[in-house]
Parts: C-alpha cells; sequence; structure tokens
C-alpha cells in the first residue's frame, strides 16, 4: 500500500471500521468502502476498477488480489513508530450501481485532510462535544461522510453493528445521543414500533435528526417531525458527486410538504428532454452544477457523466421547483413508468401503499402491457397479513386509477436495504426474465 492506492474496505460497521480507514487515511491512501456481503463477481469489478493493492475484509472470495482481515493486519505488525506525514489526494471513494447495474466509483474531489485546529461547528450542525448515533452501513456514502465529519470534530461516535429498531431508540436513551442519522427505511420500522415500545424510550437528548439517501413518505417525515420535537428534522437532498445540495428543516418542510429544500451550495435548475429549462411548477430533469470558479467535486471512474452545456450535469432524477425556490423530488427518468402516454413515479405508489400498517416495505416498477404500454406492478413485502383487496381498497382514495397497481406480487425478503436503496431496475429484469419460455 502506498500513498494515493484506493484501498477497498469491507469491513461491518464498528470501531474498526472506524480505525482502519483512519489508518489508511494516515497512510496518505484512501478507503474505498464496499458491502461486507458482496458477491464474489461484484467484488472482483470493484477491486478491479480501484487497482486496489489489498481487501481488508473478512471474504473468502478468489478474485486474484490480496484479501486480509483488520485482525490479520493488526497481527502481522509490531513497529509503533510514527508515520511520514501523507495527504491522501482523495478522501473517499465510494461505489454506485447506478441505473445500470454496473459498478462505478465516485472519487472525491477534495483530499483526505482534517482541520489543523478543532472548529467550533462542522457541516450537517455536528459540534465537537457532540454524541452522534450513526446505525446506517457505513460503505454507503452519506454514513460514511458523516462518520468523517463527526471524527475529526472529536465527537463521541457510536456505530452500531447493524440497525436494529428498538435497539437504536436503546442506544439514543443510552448515550444520550444528540445527533442521529437514519434514513426512511429505518425511521418506518421505528415507527411500526408498537406505540408502547416506542413510548419506552426518553429521545429528549435529540437535537439534530438527519435523513437522507432515498425519498422520505409525507406521513413518515411528518410524524417524526413532531415526535422529535423540540429537537429538528433535518433532510439534505445531493449526490455522492456532491455538485450542490438542498437541505431543508423540519419547521420549514411543515410550510413546504413534501419538498427537500432550496438549494444552499451550487446551483440546481429543471430541465425538459428538449434540453430547455422549465420554469416553476413544471416537472423535469434536475441539472446541477458547482459553485462558479471551484474545483471539481467528484470524478468518475467506469462511468461518464450525462451533460448538458454549461457545466450542468444530471443524476438522473426528476422534480420540479415551487415559486419560492423549493425542490420537489418526483423519482428517477430510469424508474419512471409510462401508462397509456401518462407519467406514473414509483416512489409516490410506494409511500401511500407504506401508509398501509400490514405493509413493511414495497417496491413499484412498471411491466410490459400491451394496451397501455405498461402497467403498475407492485412487490409488497407484508408485516402481517393483507389481501390484494385491501391494498386496493387502501389505495383507492389515494392515487387515480392509472396510477394504482393492476398488478400484486407478495414476498418474504426484504425490497430494501439498511440504508433505504432499492434496485428497481434488478426487480423489473428479474420478473421479465421469469416470464420468458423455458
Amino acid at each position: 500500500m502506498k500513498p494515493g492506492d484506493l484501498v477497498t474496505l469491507g469491513m461491518q460497521n464498528g470501531v474498526g471500521f472506524v480505525a482502519a480507514a483512519h489508518a489508511i487515511w494516515k497512510l496518505g491512501a484512501t478507503p474505498q468502502p464496499i458491502s461486507f456481503r458482496l458477491p464474489q463477481g461484484e467484488l472482483a469489478a470493484i477491486a478491479d476498477l480501484a487497482e486496489t493493492p489489498l481487501v481488508i475484509a473478512e471474504f473468502t472470495h478468489q478474485i486474484g488480489r490480496p484479501i486480509v482481515s483488520a485482525d490479520a493486519l493488526l497481527a502481522s505488525s509490531d513497529d509503533d513508530s510514527d508515520l511520514p506525514d501523507a495527504i491522501p489526494p482523495i478522501s473517499k471513494a465510494p461505489t454506485s450501481g447506478g441505473s445500470t447495474g454496473r459498478p462505478k466509483l465516485i472519487l472525491a474531489g477534495q483530499p483526505g485532510v482534517t482541520p489543523a485546529e478543532t472548529p467550533e461547528a462542522g457541516g450537517f450542525r455536528l459540534r465537537p462535544m457532540e454524541t452522534a448515533l450513526i446505525p446506517a452501513p457505513m460503505y454507503h456514502n452519506a454514513p460514511f461522510g458523516m462518520m468523517m465529519q463527526a471524527t475529526a470534530l472529536g465527537a463521541h461516535v457510536v456505530v452500531m453493528p447493524r440497525f436494529d429498531p428498538e435497539q437504536t431508540l436503546a442506544e439514543i436513551e443510552r448515550r444520550k445521543a444528540t445527533w442521529v442519522y437514519l434514513v426512511p427505511t429505518m425511521m418506518s420500522r421505528i415507527w411500526r414500533l408498537p406505540e408502547e415500545t416506542r413510548a419506552k424510550y426518553d429521545l429528549s437528548s435529540v437535537e439534530t435528526l438527519w435523513h437522507m439517501a432515498a425519498p422520505c413518505p409525507a406521513w413518515l417525515k411528518e410524524a417524526f417531525i413532531h415526535w422529535i420535537a423540540p429537537g429538528e428534522v433535518m433532510e439534505l437532498y445531493a449526490g455522492t458527486e456532491a455538485q450542490a445540495v438542498t437541505i431543508i428543516t423540519g419547521t420549514e418542510w411543515l410550510a413546504h410538504r413534501g419538498s427537500v429544500g432550496q438549494v444552499q451550495i451550487g446551483e440546481m435548475a429543471i430541465f425538459g428532454e428538449d434540453g430547455q429549462r422549465l420554469p416553476a411548477g413544471q416537472t423535469g430533469e434536475i441539472y446541477m452544477r458547482r459553485p462558479p470558479g471551484s474545483p471539481a467535486t467528484y470524478k468518475y471512474v467506469g462511468a461518464t457523466a450525462k451533460t448538458l452545456p454549461d457545466g450542468w450535469e444530471s443524476l438522473g432524477d426528476l422534480g420540479w421547483f415551487d415559486e419560492d425556490g423549493y425542490l420537489y423530488l418526483a423519482d428517477r427518468r430510469a424508474d419512471m413508468i409510462l401508462v397509456g402516454g401518462s407519467n406514473v413515479y414509483p416512489a409516490e405508489i410506494e409511500s401511500a401503499l407504506e401508509e398501509h400498517p400490514a405493509v413493511q416495505s414495497v417496491a413499484v416498477i412498471g411491466l410490459p402491457d400491451e394496451d397501455l404500454g405498461s402497467h403498475v406492478h407492485a412487490i409488497v413485502q407484508a408485516r402481517s397479513p393483507v389481501s390484494e383487496d385491501e391494498l386496493r381498497a387502501h389505495l383507492k382514495d389515494r392515487l387515480v386509477t392509472y396510477k394504482q397497481p393492476r398488478t400484486y406480487e407478495f414476498v418474504d425478503e426484504a425490497l430494501r436495504d439498511d440504508a433505504g436503496k432499492v434496485r428497481r431496475s434488478a426487480l423489473r429484469e428479474a420478473r421479465l426474465k421469469a416470464r420468458e419460455p423455458a
């Protein structure tokens, strides 16, 4: 391992993960975090993209590169002398499957440095003496970045090995956590706990609760805003690419229900399919660009950005701005379903279905339809018995007819990971393949 290397890090959440990341930075190299559950083929593809000298993980896969556990690395070293100063040219290199399903690396545009003196506060409303609870998997960009910020500030970071809804509440009470990071899937699982279970735990220490990484259903967001008060529920919308950022407080959200906030860093605008900028109130593709004169915020390895002239870049999301400059998300263009000429956005339907108390999670996809071109298909993971007729009745007064699923499928497996991510394209591809004649 040498300065400038990307070092693939596939460990489960824990102190060891944080220590390994800092050891990599100390050597002038860059942590390249991945899921500790990756199959062999995906691990090999990512390691090849990163050209990593080794993988720090517990994998038993054979990928033609060294795979070494953190414990084995510690056991092989007895040298406690200081290392020479080295600054990683890239602070982090998270991965993304993107809409194509092919992995890509997103190299951060900033070097791996910390402040020479501890500031009074950092980003994300973090302060040096915060007790920050992170139950989300740190191989995802947002929790990894939160960990970076918190440790750089000298905050007390509590990392949970895996998310458990009641245990998260117990940790908040036990640690008197002042700052918490969740994703909407976690929020939903916490809120679905019996009311008497939620009421057992004292959350009065929480001053800031952040959520991001996936759309949050309006009913769930509102529930948390009123529950966490007087603490503030914060939301951020951006990509790992970090060209631009919107932020909204819970107080603002109540006045702009459904919004992800106003642009705080960089610029965002809505463009139509013809490449023309759209006015407020019209849905189109969200394009971003970094602040004028600022350095590049990222670099892709294994992918190419979708661009327009004048530095505008798209991550594939759709949305619209209101007259006050608040952004509202529709969905990803790749996930949008065209039903008889009408645009249908899966996240809207998923949000409506997840309001039903029997629904654990749901993914909505479009399947081919001879009459309409596509029809809406809902894949439902239930927490308790529920029928298709009950779900149809639930949606009857919530969604216009063409948005209501024509077909339902009930599954036992989780549809979203702990970071709230769902791969609709993979779910759709699997169902199309199952339809093919043997």
